[in-house]
């Protein structure tokens, strides 16, 4: 069943996982509509530069509202990626957190606390296992 997915991945925090995220988001594609499939795109900021950041709100909420699960790439920290984390949580969303270890970075404990063990969960990996760690979690 095709599912509607909201990637989270940080823009305004650091681009620096952009091409990452965008990788992500094609492996998504396998599940359903990626309705956030901009983040994993280098010219996102001038995508958006002619939206307002209240559009960008109530259109990214709406979109929340929408998905079936959402997926956050939670490495690089982002307010954003938190904002809407959270709001997912409240709407009471499935939920997956990946983390990458080897950036030498700590996961916010709040994202790594969040972890429920079904509709939240947090996961560390290494992008080789992210095939099947969105296979558990959207197949």
């Amino acid at each position: 069943m095709s599912k509607k997915i909201y990637f989270c991945g940080s823009i305004s925090g650091g681009q620096q996982d952009v091409d990452l995220y965008g990788r992500i988001i094609t492996q998504l594609r396998a599940y359903g509509p990626v309705l956030t499939d901009h983040v994993g795109k280098k010219n996102v900021l001038q995508l958006e530069a002619n939206n307002s950041a209240k559009e960008i709100h109530d259109r990214d909420v709406a979109w929340l509202e929408e998905c079936d699960a959402v997926v956050a790439e939670v490495t690089q920290p982002s307010h954003g990626v938190g904002y809407e984390v959270g709001r997912a949580v409240a709407m009471k969303k499935p939920i997956l957190l990946l983390f990458r270890p080897d950036s030498g970075k700590r996961p916010s404990c709040m994202m790594k606390g969040a972890d429920d063990g079904s509709n939240v969960v947090f996961r560390e990996y290494v992008e080789p296992q992210v095939p099947e760690i969105l296979k558990e979690f959207l197949g």
